[in-house]
């Protein structure tokens, strides 16, 4: 089982980890890998809370810009045949590849969304 945390608009995947007996979390959506981990939740919170902090001073030290998550732009990989559909797809309503894909996805997280308020 896993579930999500967030500090300062970072976010991070937490599993527990049952070998260990520990909380382990890895902060998503950046090229950085950023780890950490505690034994109770508010030893994970604030191990996660530092990790973010280290990250900043850290990019702030080598001057660096910190990454932020979920710049909006991502690679798929999907079957030929479904990228010939999809753009097929799109062409027929007059849209881009992308703006296709993009509204699938909204269309999707918004059936989540009406599944997890029902």
């Amino acid at each position: 089982m896993s579930s999500v945390m967030e500090y300062n608009g970072y976010h991070a995947k937490v599993e527990f980890d049952d070998q260990d007996n520990i909380f382990v979390g890895t902060v998503m959506g950046l090229n950085d890998t950023l780890a950490f981990h505690g034994k109770s939740v508010n030893e994970l919170k604030e191990s996660f809370q530092n990790c973010i902090e280290d990250y900043l001073d850290l990019c702030r030290e080598i001057g660096k810009p910190p990454e932020k998550e979920f710049k909006g732009v991502f690679n798929i990989r999907i079957s030929p045949d479904s990228h010939r559909e999809a753009a097929m797809n799109a062409a027929i309503d007059g849209i881009t590849l992308n703006q296709f894909v993009a509204e699938a996805i909204d269309e999707k997280i918004e059936r989540k969304r009406a599944m997890t308020v029902n």
